[in-house]
């Protein structure tokens, strides 16, 4: 006979483990529950011969357990250790980032295959398991992946950050420069990610004459359209029209969303469209 006794005071995860317990689907096993001064005991036993196929059971339905209902307090609590500097809005926006990254294919396969291994092994080899204790310290090869996540998603944060703050120094300086600007309007016919700017007399503006007087310097590169967007910073028009000739907003074309705001009108379908959806736009 093969038993384990599960040990929480956590009510979700006690009608978490009854439930999945209960639905194993494998024939002579039992399940009790037994009330102690700490903790409830949810304890299975097992009186058939397929033993690793028992443990295997046991021990998927404890993973998806963890990942369901400790997984998020862990990644917190990791970042509050190792990024105490950040606010409690910051470490939620790498929370998010971390919680992201992690239900990536590839990563979400090596998380439940590190969580599902320690709790295996571990089952094993003792028949009662504490369920946050195990957390705590048995887990070692999850624990180093998942900060490894959380510093790929700090970093993304602060890259986030960054271009959030510059954008808005650039919409700053549109706003001091409005004033000042003599032209109107233009477009920025977008295809194939890459840009050309025209005048309404479709003339094309170059965008390399424009760079000797760049507005920002910085190490964000937002696209291989940077030159497009200094020559727009630099000229300010009171209005852009967007000619998106594929339909398609990708990072730049969102960049400008946010640094000239209601300046943008986008279009799709126009004469200018019409022209360059045939013609070939050279990089």
């Amino acid at each position: 006979m093969k038993s384990l006794c599960v040990k929480t005071n956590y009510s979700q995860v006690i009608n978490y483990l009854l439930k999945n317990f209960e639905n194993i689907n494998l024939e002579n096993t039992y399940i009790s529950i037994r009330d102690f001064k700490h903790f409830q005991n949810i304890i299975i036993h097992y009186l058939g011969n397929e033993n690793l196929k028992f443990y295997n059971k046991v021990s998927n339905i404890i993973t998806k357990c963890i990942i369901q209902f400790y997984e998020e307090n862990i990644i917190y609590n990791q970042i509050g250790l190792n990024y105490f500097y950040f606010n409690h809005y910051e470490k939620k926006s790498i929370l998010d980032n971390t919680i992201g990254l992690l239900e990536d294919k590839k990563n979400f396969s090596t998380r439940y295959d590190n969580i599902n291994n320690a709790v295996y092994k571990f089952i094993r080899s003792n028949h009662s398991l504490y369920l946050q204790a195990f957390i705590d310290f048995n887990m070692t090869d999850y624990m180093q992946f998942l900060n490894n996540q959380i510093e790929l998603a700090v970093n993304k944060f602060l890259i986030d950050k960054e271009y959030l703050e510059f954008v808005n120094i650039l919409r700053l300086y549109i706003r001091s420069e409005s004033e000042n600007s003599q032209i109107e309007h233009l477009h920025l016919i977008y295809k194939g990610k890459t840009s050309v700017i025209i005048d309404d007399n479709k003339n094309i503006i170059s965008c390399n004459d424009n760079m000797k007087k760049a507005k920002y310097i910085s190490d964000i590169s937002f696209s291989s359209n940077d030159f497009a967007l200094n020559t727009l910073l630099n000229l300010v028009p009171k209005s852009i029209t967007l000619h998106l000739i594929d339909g398609y907003c990708d990072e730049f074309i969102n960049t400008l969303k946010l640094i000239f705001q209601e300046r943008i009108k986008i279009c799709e379908d126009c004469d200018i469209c019409n022209i360059y959806r045939c013609k070939e736009i050279k990089k």
